[in-house]
């Protein structure tokens, strides 16, 4: 198969991939993705340290029932999480931890026959492609004056591609009968919600290990298509914008999406879908950062779920003493700002002095005092104070890397 990776195959179609599916090496591997993912038990309530206890001959039966055609996935378990900053909640669909493992199988094999065709600035869910790389295309475009940007929103994306077309495109490189069919019977699965099951008629679960691929595959000839009119779209999964060099051309550029998103089957979102002008106030949102007048920082998500994190970690009742409390912080916070690390200076001061005064309230709490921190207790436990007890600053971060950066 590598070999054909690179040489080609006869007509551009792969006529035999199922046996690759259902080889125990692929499986096992599926498997280890899979565990090392964790994730919730789906309808059977399997756990997947359930499945783990008995891992080889749970395998060895998906490969039979694979190869001998009786395989059959179960309905996904649909369940519906916050989203941070928002009233609105998104569904999540949680499929059986053996149709995970079989869906992993299935996209390693097909992965390697779309990717290598798949557009130059699609960054999501890809091998050796992460959200900085988009991030780093969206910073140099900005600073060579593309600052007119598209902010387009597909409304209900995952669920709302549709099934045929999709399939269609599968089809264009894929002539596996066998795999084509496992492909059908995981689109057409039965959503259980609210003790009902239902069965969908387009869209593939935010949740299936295959939907990432599929999503990908559906939105490629978007990008291909805005690359070849000369536009920059840089896209996430179902995140993208376009950076323009006039109002004119994002003007052109959004037209575009409409027209191709129209008869794709997919609806802009009416409100979340805009021009904006990035130099000016307002600017823009992607990948959890704010892009505005030559600055980025955390958008306002993005901070809500940070804080909202470490307020987990800091109630005023923990009993745990206060250099625990700070050993479970350090790696989360170390993390986030790995991730958030070229935000603008005030950022991570204001995040600091925010964590430090959580840290104060559970000290006053000790000392029977009540309420938020206040005067005597910055001189009480100042910021050397929790320095000295190892909590992670992320202002002597950013600073030793400005510091850095200038010698």
């Amino acid at each position: 198969m590598l070999t054909a990776l690179e040489t080609g195959v006869k007509g551009g179609k792969w006529f035999s991939l199922v046996d690759k599916v259902y080889a125990m090496a692929t499986l096992r591997r599926a498997w280890e993705q899979v565990r090392a993912n964790h994730g919730a038990p789906g309808v059977d309530r399997v756990t997947v340290e359930q499945f783990d206890r008995q891992a080889e001959a749970n395998l060895q039966r998906l490969a039979e029932q694979l190869r001998d055609g009786t395989y059959r996935p179960q309905a996904v378990r649909r369940v519906w999480i916050d989203k941070i900053g928002s009233r609105e909640k998104r569904p999540l669909g949680i499929p059986t931890v053996r149709d995970r493992v079989v869906q992993a199988a299935i996209r390693m094999t097909l992965e390697p026959i779309f990717e290598s065709a798949f557009a130059e600035r699609s960054y999501g869910f890809r091998p050796g492609r992460c959200c900085q790389s988009a991030l780093a295309v969206v910073d140099a475009a900005l600073a060579a004056q593309a600052t007119w940007v598209v902010d387009a929103d597909i409304k209900g994306y995952f669920d709302s591609i549709p099934h045929e077309p999709l399939l269609a495109r599968v089809r264009e490189r894929v002539a596996d009968g066998r795999v084509l069919t496992l492909l059908e019977a995981f689109l057409a699965q039965d959503i259980f919600e609210n003790l009902r099951h239902w069965t969908p008629e387009q869209g593939t679960p935010q949740g299936a290990v295959i939907s990432p691929l599929l999503a990908n595959l559906y939105l490629d000839r978007l990008d291909h298509a805005m690359a070849a009119a000369g536009f920059l779209l840089v896209r996430y999964a179902d995140d993208f914008v376009v950076l323009c060099r006039s109002e004119a051309e994002a003007q052109s550029a959004l037209e575009m999406i409409r027209r191709w998103t129209d008869a794709a089957g997919l609806t802009l979102h009416p409100d979340k879908t805009r021009i904006v002008d990035a130099t000016q106030r307002g600017g823009f949102d992607f990948l959890g950062y704010h892009f505005e007048r030559g600055k980025k920082w955390p958008r306002k998500k993005s901070l809500g779920k940070i804080r909202e994190k470490i307020r987990a970690k800091t109630h005023r009742a923990n009993g745990h003493s206060l250099d625990a409390i700070i050993a479970d912080l350090n790696p989360m916070l170390r993390g986030w700002y790995a991730y958030f690390r070229h935000s603008t200076a005030s950022t991570f001061r204001a995040l600091d002095g925010w964590t430090r005064n959580r840290l104060r309230g559970i000290l006053r709490k000790r000392r029977k005092l009540k309420g938020r921190a206040r005067g005597a207790d910055y001189q009480r436990w100042p910021v050397a104070f929790f320095a000295a007890h190892g909590l992670f600053s992320l202002t002597a971060a950013h600073a030793a890397v400005v510091q850095s950066s200038e010698r």
